[in-house]
Order: C-alpha cells, then structure tokens, then sequence
C-alpha cells in the first residue's frame, strides 16, 4: 500500500470514529458500543469493514472510496522523462555501434575499417528523434507521457490490492485456493460494489 492509499485509508477510519462519536453524543450509542465500534474500525482492513459499523446509524454517511488521483508531476520533470523516453533508445544505441566500431578499429589492420560506419544508423535515426522531440514538445506529449506513467503506477498499486483482498477472501472462504477466471471476476465485482475494493483506475481523458 503507498503513502498515499496508507493516508487515506486513516482519514477514512477518522471519519468513522467522528461519526461514532456523534452517535454516541446523540444517544444512539452507549459508551460500550462506542468503544467496541471504535476498535473495530481501527482495526478495519476494507470499506465494507467500516461501512458495517454505520449501518444502523441514522445520518450516518457511508465510507466510499475516492477514485484514485493521479499525482501531480512539474511541467520541467514531465518534459525531462519524456525527454529521456525518446533519447534514451537513441543513446544506448550509439553507445554500443559505438562500442562495437572502436573494438574493431583496434583490432583490424584495414585502413578503411576505422571509418565510423555507425553514422549510417545514427543520423537518420537521429533525424527522426529530433522531429518527434519537436512535435511533441509542440502536441504536449511530455504531459500525456507523465498521465499514462502515473496510470500505470496506479495499476500496478490497484493490483497488488487486488491480490491482498483475493488472499484475504481466501482465508476467509469466500474464495477457493484456486478461483477460476469467472470466480475472480465475480468476487472483483462484488467486492468494488461493497466497498472492500477501489475501481479500477482510468486514463484521465487527456
């Protein structure tokens, strides 16, 4: 779990704990129940968890989980990675024609073979890069690169959450050791319309 969803998931049991209390002013809780309500949403793991306790609560908001935001990254840092993802290829390129023509210029006895052959890959290739690095910088795609970067960053996190509810499930026998395709998508569904489990995470529209 990131800083961030770590965060959130605290903000969100301290939403809980302020509409616990509220109840609990209002008499619609004893004190026992309070301290009960309050360990156990502490001690909560999902949404679904938290909404339990709120249930029976009248004015109670439920605890839904925000979509998950894509992290603001600087026009400068934006524009370097983009910078980076098209050079980059480029430059380990030339790094290794490079490599290879100074390891046979050393070794050949042939006059002619110390003439920098790479130079017939490099231009054009460089030519290309060059016209895609302008274009884009005109387009905006170092805004777009740093979007589908941060998209995917929440993917990867949106998955490891997956497989901590899947193993969660599992324990608790709700899922088979070995779900099968249709099992998994099912219990997904049911646990993103609960609330154990964020949506899936889309590309912002750009």
């Amino acid at each position: 779990m990131s800083r961030e969803q770590m965060r959130a998931a605290d903000a969100d049991r301290q939403l809980v704990a302020d509409q616990l209390k509220s109840a609990l002013e209002e008499g619609w809780l004893d004190l026992g129940e309070y301290d009960e309500r309050l360990q156990r949403a502490y001690a909560a793991r999902t949404y679904g968890d938290l909404d339990r306790l709120l249930t029976d609560l009248p004015n109670a908001a439920p605890v839904v989980p925000a979509p998950p935001q894509a992290v603001a990254v600087p026009a400068e840092s934006a524009t370097r990675s983009w910078l980076a993802h098209v050079w980059g290829p480029y430059l380990r390129a030339a790094a290794f024609f490079t490599l290879i023509w100074a390891a046979g210029s050393f070794f050949s006895t042939d006059s002619d073979a110390s003439s920098y052959w790479p130079v017939w890959i490099l231009a054009p290739w460089g030519v290309l890069a060059l016209l895609r690095t302008v274009s884009g910088l005109i387009q905006g795609e170092p805004r777009k690169h740093a979007a589908a970067e941060a998209h995917r960053q929440l993917l990867r996190e949106h998955r490891q959450e997956r497989k901590r509810v899947y193993r969660q499930a599992i324990a608790a026998g709700e899922l088979p050791p070995n779900p099968t395709k249709d099992q998994r998508k099912a219990f997904i569904a049911e646990a993103t319309r609960r609330g154990d489990l964020a949506p899936k995470p889309r590309l912002p529209e750009q």
